[in-house]
């Protein structure tokens, strides 16, 4: 079984009970499937969960160089050079991430997050597109600061094949069935 889910904001990818968050169990029905790789309780999006074990390690080791798709909010406005900087990979603590994919683009159509982003009068904001095919622990975030634009909202659009569609916060599909 595949699914395709848009985790909202506030949940946390796993099934087990938390004190804090909403976890899948609170949204997915369906038993002995298990997330393909992990979103942070403040990043919204696409989870793929599946009960093929070969598949949700397949989507989730960065061995496997499967591309990955995010929105991503930023503060203030990217100079083009600064872009550059993460197509060729920064440094992020002990480790210099792999080239990716990004571009500056439209703010593009999604629901509104609740609670809404933190907004300043006298600073802009901006939108990415940034394509990875790692998925270490808050990559993306990390890789925005890296170059002086902290994230604001993330979004993951894309797993590989698998694209988040229509699919409003807390809504799943089926894509396959076992």
């Amino acid at each position: 079984m595949i699914i395709a889910f848009n985790k909202p904001y506030g949940v946390i990818t796993q099934f087990s009970e938390h004190n804090t968050y909403n976890s899948l169990k609170d949204f997915i029905p369906y038993k002995n499937v298990y997330p393909a790789g992990r979103l942070d309780a403040d990043s919204e999006g696409l989870i793929i969960l599946t009960d093929n074990g070969l598949l949700q390690n397949k989507l989730s080791t960065p061995t496997s160089n499967i591309e990955k798709t995010y929105l991503a909010q930023v503060e203030n406005n990217p100079k083009k050079e600064e872009l550059v900087r993460l197509k060729k990979g920064v440094q992020i603590s002990s480790y210099i991430t792999k080239p990716c994919k990004v571009k500056l683009i439209k703010e593009p159509k999604l629901w509104e997050r609740k609670p809404p982003i933190r907004t300043r009068k006298f600073i802009p904001t901006s939108w990415l597109e940034i394509k990875i095919s790692e998925g270490k622990n808050r990559q993306v975030r990390k890789m925005t600061a890296a170059i002086g634009y902290p994230t604001l909202r993330l979004v993951r659009v894309g797993i590989g094949n698998y694209s988040l569609g229509k699919l409003k916060p807390g809504e799943y599909k089926v894509i396959e069935e076992s």
